[in-house]
């Protein structure tokens, strides 16, 4: 990818035919449903056609509005937007699999969506409440059922068509050995958190060999403080190039191959994060060379996101 126009337009094909995603993706994790519709459109008016939603965040419904009211302003067409959901924990068992895409279906006003990922590697005891908790706040895991098993019912998504790809969230290179030996249908997208102070390098390699989108999530940090936007590296590198720190560290994850999702709840900020250019190959080396490790979000060892509140 070089020039900056790329950058903006770019879309990265899917395994065998499956669609092409935009590097530049939207995701969705807004609580408050105003502001959920507002940056949705905000978003779509920008440049932003990846949008990433999922049933834990209990918003699909507004996300669903936003769009289809911003695109019918627009005049853009269904199959411009790139639209991604995910299957919470609670509803791994192979019989609640479909039921679950189908409602978040309904909620989004969709006929289809082009990605379908399954949330985490964990299976919650089924049942309405995504929380799931003991006396103690101990999680309540369902022992019963295999990730290849929900794997396989989502295969069965694709195979009906209402599903153009699927994938896998929060998912560690270990776990998704095996099921990717085992699978009829080859997850087309991973994603997971991904930033300078935690760049997965194993798994974004094994993604570029096989042929999978490697989709970071947090790319800034999620605004968690003190992160990489406030790395000084990166604030010198913004300095000298004239960019601020989230277009460097977006600019960073494109130029490494991967797609990224952002959240701006202004329309400033959508633009911002959208208005990405090329880094030099001395300032992309930089920020490659940054040695700190952090993780910001403990889900791939729990199942639980730290990004959204227990009980909601």
């Amino acid at each position: 990818m070089t020039g900056a126009f790329s950058f903006r337009t770019a879309q990265i094909p899917l395994r065998e035919g499956r669609g092409r995603l935009p590097v530049l993706g939207f995701g969705t994790l807004i609580p408050e449903p105003a502001i959920t519709m507002s940056a949705t459109k905000d978003a779509l008016a920008v440049g932003f056609r990846h949008f990433d939603c999922a049933e834990r965040y209990r918003n699909e419904r507004e996300v669903g509005e936003a769009l289809r009211a911003g695109c019918s302003a627009a005049g853009i067409a269904r199959e411009e937007i790139f639209v991604t959901t995910k299957l919470w924990n609670t509803n791994h068992r192979p019989e609640r699999v479909q039921p679950a895409f189908e409602a978040s279906l309904d909620r989004l006003g969709l006929d289809y969506v082009d990605l379908y990922l399954s949330h985490t590697p964990f299976a919650f005891e089924p049942g309405d409440n995504h929380d799931p908790r003991d006396r103690n706040g101990n999680i309540l895991y369902d022992r019963g059922v295999t990730l290849l098993e929900t794997w396989e019912a989502m295969e069965h998504l694709v195979d009906a068509g209402r599903c153009r790809a699927i994938g896998l969230s929060d998912i560690t290179l270990r776990e998704l050995l095996p099921l990717y030996d085992a699978a009829r249908i080859k997850p087309a997208a991973i994603q997971v958190e991904a930033h300078p102070y935690l760049p997965e390098e194993d798994l974004l390699e094994f993604c570029r060999a096989k042929d999978m989108v490697f989709l970071a999530f947090a790319p800034l940090g999620h605004g968690i403080r003190p992160g990489p936007i406030d790395d000084p590296l990166v604030l010198a590198i913004a300095a000298r190039i004239g960019k601020t720190a989230a277009q460097v560290l977006l600019a960073w994850a494109v130029q490494r191959g991967a797609a990224v999702l952002t959240t701006p709840r202004s329309a400033a900020r959508a633009k911002e994060n959208f208005d990405i250019d090329p880094l030099p190959p001395v300032e992309f080396d930089e920020v490659s060379s940054i040695q700190t490790r952090q993780r910001f979000n403990d889900v791939i060892n729990t199942g639980s996101p730290g990004f959204i509140p227990q009980g909601r």
